[in-house]
């Protein structure tokens, strides 16, 4: 066989294996479903539950569910989903959003997601709690590297500053700052599978991880899941329980408005803030210099009863909408669903359990799958209502029955 009839083969192989794949998968349903045969039962839960009673993250679906966009027909043009945020041009409005120990469903999570994010071109928000440093992530994805920062208040948040400065110099093209996790949420299935990191095995757990080999394979390639962002700040000997208590003690509060100015002025490049889910905070951060926020109930996992996040999407549009860039996360499943948020307002959509899933299913591939996935249900959406671009879009008509009216007096 010439070299030229091996390659075809392996091309043909590769588009059948493809292929194979999008019928065994073809919605993110089919990857969750998946997702949960083959990871153990804590780490899906870990990823699959809200907080309380599990209502928020209910709602945030009924209300993507209720939205509706009227179909024109009658020209047929190229559908274009390219688009520039602070900057940067992106071959979609879509980014991959930051989970918290992201390396429970998949150990190696961080840098698949980042792959991922490379291969797809684009943004990938990487997390605090990642499971790799970011200035790896930045070396995988240095164009689509964003980086989420939580609040760690000790010591007049000098943590806090030390990794915005780190961010800074790997060359994050934004920074989002989360304002929406000021205490601990109760999350009562992770509180039923005692979940703690590092792992203290107990019975259940260890039978949950023998009846997922596939998962434990790669809990033994990649290691256990730790907190690689933390180790400069764990002295000379860092170790995964000295991560974990450090964790524990350190991410205990938010940001408050002061601090939001203090990061503003130090902070080079975009800032995002995280959490916002009223017009008045919308207006106070865009007053302090933010360049974008970021519409979220952080996936119904921090209050059952928040709204949904996009009934407020609307309200925080009309707010800030022409001053600044307005992202939006918190129950997307589908590109039809990003269609949904952009068609209210938004700039861009990010998922976080959609790429756990896909990762939880399929391995280091998933993330990969998933951002092609959504890519093309977005550009589906887009034709079948009739828009060639993001742009057209966001006039067509629509209801959203749930929206909140709200008129914003910034204090």
């Amino acid at each position: 066989m010439t070299k030229t009839a091996v390659e075809a083969w392996g091309a043909g192989s590769a588009r059948g294996k493809a292929a194979r794949r999008r019928q065994r998968y073809p919605t993110l349903q089919y990857l969750e479903r998946a997702a949960k045969r083959r990871v153990p039962r804590f780490a899906f839960d870990f990823v699959e539950a809200g907080t309380g009673d599990h209502v928020g993250v209910g709602r945030n679906r009924t209300a993507l569910d209720a939205i509706q966009i009227v179909p024109r027909f009658g020209a047929v043009a190229k559908v274009s989903t390219e688009v520039e945020l602070f900057g940067a041009r992106y071959a979609a409005p879509l980014g991959i959003a930051p989970v918290g120990t992201d390396g429970l469903i998949w150990p190696g999570a961080t840098v698949a997601l980042a792959r991922a994010a490379a291969t797809a071109r684009i943004p990938y928000i990487t997390g605090t709690l990642a499971s790799a440093s970011l200035e790896t992530v930045a070396s995988i994805c240095p164009g689509s590297f964003w980086f989420q920062l939580y609040g760690l208040p000790s010591r007049d948040h000098a943590v806090s500053f030390d990794l915005a400065a780190r961010a800074a110099a790997a060359g994050a093209h934004a920074l989002v700052v989360t304002m929406d996790a000021p205490v601990r949420a109760k999350r009562p299935k992770d509180m039923r599978n005692g979940l703690v990191v590092p792992f203290r095995p107990k019975l259940r757990t260890v039978a949950d991880v023998v009846s997922s080999p596939w998962w434990a394979l790669q809990l033994l390639k990649a290691g256990t899941p730790g907190f690689p962002n933390m180790t400069p700040y764990l002295g000379e000997r860092p170790s995964l329980a000295a991560a974990a208590g450090f964790v524990q003690r350190e991410i205990k509060g938010t940001f408050d408005w002061d601090d939001l100015r203090r990061l503003r002025q130090k902070w080079p490049r975009a800032l995002v803030v995280k959490g916002i889910m009223h017009p008045d905070d919308a207006v106070r951060a865009v007053g302090l210099g933010a360049d974008g926020v970021l519409v979220s109930n952080h996936g119904g996992r921090q209050s059952d009863a928040a709204p949904a996040a996009i009934d407020m999407l609307p309200a925080i549009v009309d707010a800030v909408g022409a001053k600044a860039a307005i992202l939006f996360d918190s129950g997307v499943r589908s590109g039809l669903d990003a269609a949904r948020a952009l068609a209210l307002g938004a700039h861009a959509v990010l998922c976080g359990r959609a790429f756990l899933y896909g990762l939880g299913a399929l391995g280091d591939s998933g993330g990969a799958y998933v951002a092609d996935l959504l890519i093309e249900e977005l550009q589906t959406a887009l034709a079948q209502h009739g828009a060639a671009s993001l742009d057209e879009l966001r006039h067509a008509d629509r209801r959203h029955p749930g929206a909140f009216m709200m008129t914003p007096h910034a204090k």
